[in-house]
């Protein structure tokens, strides 16, 4: 269950920061870049910021 709401949390937060940069302001791809670095440094850390908030908040694994 964790990894579900894992991926369709990332998954929108890409989502609405693309809408972000394309009908707001350009710099709103770096918000994309944070994501995308955030998932990169935790497939070799093993640590992720909202896998703690999920699991803080009750989400089962």
């Amino acid at each position: 269950m964790l990894n579900t709401y894992f991926r369709a949390i990332v998954g929108g937060l890409v989502l609405v920061s693309v809408l972000l940069t394309q009908y707001v302001n350009p710099n709103w791809v770096w918000f994309t870049v944070f994501i995308g670095v955030n998932l990169f440094q935790s497939a070799f850390t093993k640590w992720c910021l909202l896998e703690i908030i999920l699991k803080r908040l009750g989400v089962k694994n």
